[in-house]
C-alpha cells in the first residue's frame, strides 16, 4: 500500500452503506464519503499544487472529514487549525506554511474575518457542490494526481509547540501512517465491528488513531462534542446510546468521568477497549474505571506527534496501587525505542543509576527516550534548524544513515525490564544540589488516598504542587516524608477545585504558572 486513499476505497467497496463518521447533526456512509471526497479533491487540485499544505478552519465532524480526504485526493496535505487560538499563533502557522489561502465554511467564516485575515478564503460549500464538474473530469484529474504519488509524500501537518513555545509543524507522510496504522489496529483487534468514540481535537495527533483506525478497518467513528467533556451525564449517555466500543482518549478526558463520579449515573457497558495517552495515568482513576468496567482492555499508550502517534504500549494485565508507575511497555512492531544517557551511551535494563553498570535488577538509570523506524515523521515544516536538532543520526550507528527522533522525554527500565516514562527533560530540575524528576514527586503524592489530581511545577527555585483532594497541607507533608527525602517535599502546596486543561485535554501548566503570578503566591 502506497496511499492512505486505498483504505477508504477498499472499505467503501466492502461496506458501502456502513456509517463511516457521525456527529450530532450528520452522518456519512463509506460510499458517500468516497464520492464526496473525490468531488472535493478534483476541485481542490485546481487550486493547490501537489504536496502543498491546505489550512482548514472548521469544526471537527462529517464535513471536515470529507474535506480532509478531498485534500488527500488533491495530492496535498491537510493542516487543521483552531480559530480559538490566539491570532499571533495562527498568523505564525500560516507564515510557516507560506500560504495565504485557507479553506473554511459558512459557520466559521466570521471568525476568520474577525482575526483580520487578508488572504484568499475558499469556501467548503463551494467545493462540495454537485454542479460544475463531470464524473469523467473527476476521474481524469484524480488519475493524474495519483500517478505522481509516492508513499513519502506528506499526508497531514500538526503544529505542536513543544519546549520552544513556538509552533512547529510536524509533517507525517503516507508511509509513516500506513506503517503505524496496520500494526496498531492489529495489536488491539480493531475491526469493522467497533464503534470509536472520538474525543481529541482534529489538530491533535490522538485524533489520527480515531480517524484512520475507522477508515482502515471499516469501524464507525462517532464524533463526541467538546462540551460533553464538562457534562459527564451527557458524555456517558452519548457512549451508551451510540454503543461506543473503543475510546482512545487523553488521560485528562478519561479522568473527567472518574473525577466527577460519572459511573454513579450510568455505566457504558458497550466499552471493550479503553486506551489513553498524553500524560501519566493516575492509578487511582484507572482503578475506578476497572471497578465499573472490569472486562474492558486497558492500554497505556506512549509517543509524541513526531513519531506518528505512538511508539510504545502497555496492556494493563496486573493490579496497580496508588503511586505505582504504569509502564509504557514495549515498542510497536517495526519500531525501535531505546534510551540514551547524557553522553549518548545506551541505557540497558538493570543498570546502576550513577555508573550505568549492572545492579542486580534494580531500575535502570534515566535516559532520553529515542525512536527509530518508519514511524519517524518527515520533520518540521519549513524549519530546518529544529528538524536537525530533534531528527538526527543515531549516535550508536556509525555505519549507515539511521535517523532517530529524540523525544526530550526521560525514561527508565523497571525491575521487570519494562520501559517507564519518568518526566520531560524540561521537568528535570536541580534543587538544593539534587537532580529531581517532578514526576517522582507527583507519583508519591498519588499514594495519598485523598489525592484526586496532582501537578508539580518548579518556579523561582521552589517546588510547587497543585492538588485536588480533601486533605490538609500539614497531613500531605507528613505523608510525603514517608516516601521522599526532605529536599523533594514541595515547598508550596496549593489546593484547587479543578485543574485547567488545554485544548488537547492535558493539564495546562501555563495557566497554573499564571495563577501563581496573579495571586502573588508565597
Amino acid at each position: 500500500m502506497y496511499n492512505v486513499l486505498e483504505y477508504l476505497e477498499n472499505t467503501a467497496a466492502k461496506n458501502p452503506e456502513k456509517i463511516a463518521f457521525a456527529d450530532l447533526e450528520k452522518e456519512i456512509t463509506y460510499s458517500g464519503l468516497l464520492a464526496r471526497s473525490r468531488r472535493i479533491g478534483a476541485r481542490l487540485a485546481r487550486e493547490f499544487d501537489k504536496n502543498s499544505p491546505v489550512p482548514i478552519f472548521m469544526e471537527k465532524g462529517v464535513d471536515a472529514i470529507s474535506l480532509f480526504f478531498g485534500v488527500i485526493y488533491a495530492g496535498c496535505f491537510y493542516v487543521m487549525m483552531d480559530l480559538k487560538q490566539p491570532k499571533a499563533r495562527l498568523e505564525h502557522i500560516l507564515t510557516t506554511l507560506e500560504t495565504d489561502t485557507v479553506v473554511t465554511d459558512i459557520a466559521n467564516e466570521g471568525a476568520l474575518h474577525a482575526m483580520s485575515f487578508e488572504g484568499k478564503i475558499l469556501m467548503f460549500e463551494d467545493f462540495d457542490k454537485e454542479a460544475g464538474i463531470s464524473e469523467d473530469e473527476i476521474d481524469e484529474i484524480l488519475a493524474s494526481v495519483r500517478k505522481k504519488h509516492i508513499d513519502s509524500d506528506p499526508l497531514y501537518g500538526i503544529f505542536t509547540s513543544g519546549s520552544t513555545g513556538v509552533p512547529k509543524g510536524v509533517v507525517v507522510s503516507h508511509r509513516n501512517l500506513i506503517d503505524f496504522m496496520g500494526t496498531f489496529t492489529k495489536t488491539f483487534d480493531i475491526t469493522a465491528e467497533d464503534v470509536i468514540g472520538n474525543q481529541a481535537p482534529w489538530d491533535f495527533d490522538v485524533s489520527i488513531k480515531d480517524i484512520f483506525s475507522g477508515i482502515s478497518t471499516g469501524a464507525t467513528v462517532q464524533v463526541i462534542p467538546k462540551q460533553y467533556f464538562s457534562m459527564p451525564a451527557k458524555l456517558i449517555d452519548f457512549l451508551c446510546e451510540r454503543k461506543v466500543t473503543t475510546i482512545i482518549w487523553a488521560v485528562s478526558a478519561v479522568c473527567i468521568i472518574s473525577t466527577l463520579k460519572g459511573f454513579d449515573y450510568r455505566v457504558p457497558t458497550s466499552l471493550k477497549k479503553v486506551m489513553f495517552s498524553g500524560e501519566v495515568m493516575p492509578v487511582k482513576h484507572l482503578n475506578i474505571w476497572k471497578k465499573y468496567l472490569p472486562d474492558a482492555t486497558y492500554v497505556n499508550l506512549y509517543g509524541p506527534t513526531e513519531i506518528t502517534c505512538n511508539c510504545a504500549y502497555h496492556v494493563i494485565d496486573e493490579e496497580y496501587q496508588d503511586g505505582d508507575v504504569i509502564p509504557i511497555g514495549e515498542a510497536f512492531e517495526n519500531e525501535r525505542v531505546f534510551l540514551l544517557d547524557e553522553e549518548d551511551r545506551p541505557v540497558l535494563p538493570g543498570t546502576n543509576e550513577s555508573e550505568n553498570k549492572p545492579d542486580d535488577g534494580a531500575k535502570s538509570t534515566l535516559g532520553e527516550i529515542c525512536v527509530s523506524g518508519n514511524c519517524v515523521s518527515l520533520g518540521y515544516y519549513n524549519n530546518d534548524e529544529q528538524t536537525k536538532k530533534a531528527f538526527c543520526q543515531n549516535p550508536l550507528n556509525k555505519k549507515y544513515r539511521e535517523i532517530i527522533y529524540r523525544t526530550g522525554d526521560l525514561g527508565y527500565y523497571d525491575k521487570q525490564g519494562r520501559l517507564c516514562f519518568a518526566s520531560r527533560k524540561d521537568f528535570q530540575i536541580k534543587h538544593m544540589g539534587h537532580r529531581i524528576e517532578l514526576g517522582e514527586i507527583e507519583n508519591a503524592m498519588y499514594k495519598i488516598p485523598q489525592m484526586v489530581r496532582v501537578c508539580c511545577l518548579f518556579e523561582n527555585n521552589r517546588i510547587i504542587a497543585f492538588y485536588k483532594g480533601e486533605i490538609q497541607r500539614a497531613e500531605i507533608v507528613t505523608e510525603l516524608k514517608k516516601w521522599l527525602p526532605d529536599f523533594m517535599v514541595p515547598n508550596m502546596l496549593k489546593q484547587i477545585d479543578e485543574f485547567p486543561l488545554n485544548k488537547n485535554g492535558k493539564i495546562d501548566r501555563g495557566v497554573l504558572k499564571e495563577m501563581l503570578s496573579a495571586k502573588g503566591s508565597r
